[in-house]
């Protein structure tokens, strides 16, 4: 198994692409910490793990406390002695016109998809220089490569993820710790339902209705690759988009 024994932390774990990404690391030997806010949700899939013969242990948190970010890593390493890998998949897509978003909406997205990324990227490479290895995988967006209507603070945050993650790698492969950074398109997700503006969503799901989007597994598959590569290799980027999505 290529991650056999090794530790890896998924935030985002409850559902989607955070769920898939842990059943195909769990396949592949890892041991996992499973961080959502959602509890129930993350026992299930622990027990799931465990069932097939893996090991998984549950952080129920809201990784936007910084507090609590540093906790979920410090957990990896109570519960297993070390962190080989992080994924940042945590997030949140309240798309909708700039003049009638909500700076509240803006705020969960900066707090959410940016700020609790960079409090457990900092927190997982304290410990990854100690150890001298490691590989942290930030999950963006295509959104975080071109802005459009509808989603300037989405844009925002993603772009924030790209510029943050590149800044992190400069800093951190000279001590034997990868980054990267998955930028998938559309992906079959909850996170359409949670976009507030109703007229935006219901443009979205049109959208969504003309093509076949990506399943959360073909993330899964994208990351699984990143980190089952060979030590001197740093992929630093992967683009993913649905074959319809132009």
């Amino acid at each position: 198994m290529k991650l056999e024994d090794k530790v890896v932390v998924i935030t985002g774990a409850s559902s989607g692409i955070g769920e898939e990404t842990a059943l195909a690391l769990a396949r592949e030997g890892a041991k996992l910490v499973l961080a959502a806010r959602r509890e129930d949700r993350l026992r299930a899939l622990a027990e799931k793990i465990k069932a097939s013969g893996g090991e998984a242990v549950v952080f129920a948190a809201d990784l936007r406390d910084a507090s609590l970010a540093e906790a979920c890593i410090e957990k990896a390493v109570e519960a297993f002695g070390r962190i080989d890998i992080l994924v940042n998949n945590a997030g949140a897509m309240l798309l909708s016109p700039i003049d009638r978003a909500e700076p509240s909406d803006w705020q969960s997205m900066i707090e959410i998809n940016l700020l609790s990324l960079m409090y457990t990227s900092r927190a997982a490479l304290i410990k990854m220089r100690e150890q001298g290895s490691g590989h942290i995988v930030n999950i963006s967006s295509v959104a975080g490569r071109s802005a459009g209507p509808t989603a300037g603070g989405y844009n925002a945050s993603k772009w924030g993820v790209n510029g943050f993650s590149e800044a992190l790698r400069r800093e951190a492969h000279q001590d034997g710790i990868r980054v990267t950074v998955i930028e998938p398109g559309v992906v079959a997700t909850e996170l359409t339902r949670h976009i507030p503006d109703e007229e935006t969503r219901t443009s979205y799901e049109a959208r969504v209705g003309e093509m076949e989007p990506l399943e959360s597994e073909d993330i899964a598959a994208a990351i699984l690759y990143a980190v089952t590569q060979p030590r001197r290799v740093n992929v630093n980027e992967i683009l993913i988009r649905p074959l319809d999505q132009g």
